[in-house]
C-alpha cells in the first residue's frame, strides 16, 4: 500500500530498533519493550491473539508505524500509531490505520476499537475521518501526562466498514 509518497509494508526484525526509536520520541505512545515489538515481527501469529506491527517508509526511511491486534471472537484493536512529526499532516497516518483496518478485517474481525487522550484532537479528528465512532471514555485512564481515554469503534459488518 502506498500513500503520500510512503510504502506500508510488514515490519522486518532490523525495523525493531528504528520502531523503539520512533516510540521512545512521542510522550504519548504506550513505550512497549523492545522484546514485545520484535515478538510481532517473522514469528506466525498463532492462536487466540494476534498481532501486526506494520511501517511507513519513504525511500527506505521509516517514518512511522501501526500495531493491530485480533483477539479471536473479540474483535481487532488499532494498538498504536506513531508518525514522525515531519510526517504529520501528509495522510501516513491514515494509510497506516486503514492498512491496520485491512489487516484486521483480513484476520475475520468484525470491527475495530481504539482508545485515544482525550487532549489528542488531531487523532481523533483522524479516526472519525475514518469512520470510527465514540462509543465511551474512561476517565483518568492515561499517566504521565494524565488525561481521559475515547473509546472509539468501526464497525466492520460484512466485510464493509460502518462508513
Amino acid at each position: 500500500m502506498s500513500s503520500a509518497g510512503v510504502r506500508i509494508r510488514t515490519a522486518r526484525r532490523e525495523d525493531v530498533a528504528v520502531v523503539v526509536a520512533l516510540e521512545r520520541e512521542v510522550a504519548e505512545a504506550p513505550h512497549w519493550a523492545m522484546g514485545e515489538y520484535a515478538g510481532m515481527v517473522g514469528a506466525p501469529s498463532a492462536g487466540a491473539v494476534q498481532r501486526c506491527l506494520l511501517v511507513a517508509d519513504r525511500v527506505d526511511e521509516v517514518v512511522g508505524f501501526a500495531v493491530g491486534k485480533v483477539v479471536a471472537g473479540v474483535g481487532g484493536e488499532l494498538e498504536s500509531v506513531v508518525v514522525v512529526a515531519g510526517a504529520r499532516r501528509a495522510g501516513v497516518g491514515s494509510a497506516l490505520c486503514e492498512a491496520v483496518i485491512a489487516w484486521c478485517r483480513g484476520q475475520g474481525a468484525e470491527e475495530v476499537e481504539l482508545e485515544v487522550r482525550s487532549a489528542s484532537r488531531g487523532a481523533i479528528s483522524l479516526y472519525e475521518s475514518l469512520g470510527f465512532v465514540e462509543v465511551g471514555v474512561r476517565s483518568g485512564y492515561y499517566r504521565e501526562p494524565a488525561d481521559d481515554a475515547v473509546l472509539m469503534r468501526l464497525g466492520l459488518w460484512s466485510g464493509k466498514d460502518q462508513r
